[in-house]
């Protein structure tokens, strides 16, 4: 299996402005999650969820985050942010929530991972999006 020699300037920026587009409301979220601000609170009662969980949630949206954002471990990072998304989607379709709340999370998910495939030459040797005959 080839890789691809090189990442042209405009994927690899491209490829950070998706990677980082979602960030700042995951990061909102966390710090909302950790500080247990009133809306986190009226949610988590709303959906079922203990609200001591908050605090740890959001300190793993957040760890999550800071490993996505190192080139090194974005990989890594990537796949827990994946995880962590997956189950926002389970817990907004389990909860009967508005489809669009249940949509965005798995939105987020797939722009990370197409930010990080557009710029890590790496992952789209594995994750090639055609193949040679």
């Amino acid at each position: 299996m080839n890789a691809p020699a090189t990442t042209s300037k405009a994927m690899y920026w491209t490829g950070w402005v998706l990677s980082i587009l979602p960030l700042p409301l995951m990061i909102m979220g966390g710090i909302m999650k950790v500080t247990k601000n009133p809306q986190v609170v009226e949610g988590f009662q709303k959906a079922g969820h203990p609200v001591d969980l908050a605090t740890p949630i959001g300190i793993i949206e957040l760890v999550c985050v800071a490993i996505f954002l190192f080139p090194r471990t974005a990989v890594l990072g990537a796949i827990l942010l994946a995880a962590y998304l997956g189950g926002a989607v389970c817990s907004h379709v389990l909860n009967q929530d508005p489809l669009m709340n249940s949509l965005m999370p798995a939105i987020f998910g797939v722009v990370l991972w197409l930010g990080l495939w557009l710029r890590d030459a790496r992952l789209r040797a594995l994750l090639p999006f055609t193949s040679k005959v």
